[in-house]
């Protein structure tokens, strides 16, 4: 026994960063508890499963019982999240505080608002203009007064959009690869000439459990290990010479329905349109040198990613 086995890590939300963050800490030896409202995906790597409704206290106290270190990484329909999300945080808090686990909790760059391009650090100001990112960051604001005031002990783990292997409701996902590997039409947001970063969803994972063992790194923001932005035109290139074909982008200047992304979905990504409007860049030298994380670079998650949407694909014509 190494020591993490009498230690139960808990993570609450089972998407692809829940998901991906169950396996990355069963790998390190810790005892996982993986929770979502239903409780039934498949079981991996000895991970147990549990189903709960963490947005009531009670649920919420269920899903975290016997924890040393909780992980938040829910989320729900985007178009609930301004409702929903500050009553998870509740919950969530409130049972944490109650039986005394660390928590981890996964964020996003929404408070930090539109920079005008400048490359965003944890010491980027907050300046969110819209409902969600204002949200967000009140969010974060509570988190970080629970901790300063001694109730809880927080840490937040930043990142950019997500890419990988199980993602698909990204604007790197769904949208890109299948179109790309069957020569379907691939979704361009906005500038294509502008760089935005990715972080790739298995160092959103090493990076939130990296944190859940350092207790020393708690009562801040941190930016999750991120590769160099690169410009959306450049990363539909190194897809389209990993599959051997030209892409047929269609490129959105404005919000507006496409592939898996809805007219009600779309409706609420209209206050998000900036992040494409501008350069999306995010640093992540932080984490890097002081928690000594590398992230995975590009190249490899568009390979491993192109890898996972074929296996994707062909299960989805044989089912």
């Amino acid at each position: 026994m190494n020591g993490h086995e009498q230690q139960l890590h808990v993570v609450l939300g089972a998407g692809p960063a829940g998901s991906t963050l169950a396996g990355e800490l069963a790998r390190r030896g810790h005892a996982v508890r993986l929770v979502d409202r239903s409780g039934d995906g498949p079981a991996f790597g000895g991970v147990e499963r549990r189903a709960a409704d963490v947005s009531t206290v009670q649920g919420a106290l269920a899903a975290v019982e016997g924890a040393a270190v909780v992980y938040h990484c829910v989320n729900v329909a985007y178009h609930l999240q301004v409702e929903v999300m500050p009553r998870i945080q509740r919950a969530v808090l409130g049972a944490v505080e109650a039986t005394g686990a660390r928590l981890v909790v996964l964020d996003t760059l929404y408070p930090y608002g539109p920079t005008g391009g400048v490359p965003m650090t944890e010491r980027t100001a907050w300046n969110a203009v819209s409902r969600k990112g204002r949200m967000r960051a009140e969010l974060d604001a509570v988190y970080l007064d629970a901790h300063h005031a001694g109730r809880v002990r927080v840490v937040l783990g930043r990142s950019a959009d997500f890419v990988g292997p199980g993602v698909v409701n990204s604007t790197l996902g769904g949208a890109v690869f299948p179109g790309a590997l069957t020569g379907g039409e691939v979704l361009g947001l906005g500038d294509l000439d502008l760089p935005h970063s990715y972080t790739d969803v298995r160092d959103v994972a090493a990076g939130l459990a990296t944190l859940g063992e350092r207790p020393e790194a708690d009562g801040r923001v941190w930016h999750l290990p991120t590769a160099p932005a690169r410009t959306t035109r450049e990363v539909h290139t190194m897809i389209a010479e990993r599959v051997g074909a030209p892409l047929s982008v269609v490129v959105l200047d404005e919000a507006r329905p496409f592939g898996p992304f809805d007219e009600v979905f779309m409706g609420e990504f209209e206050e998000m349109f900036y992040q494409y409007t501008e350069s999306q860049v995010m640093d992540s030298a932080d984490i890097q040198r002081t928690l000594g994380l590398a992230p995975i670079p590009l190249e490899q998650t568009i390979d491993d990613t192109i890898a996972w949407y074929r296996e994707w694909l062909a299960a989805r014509v044989t089912a």
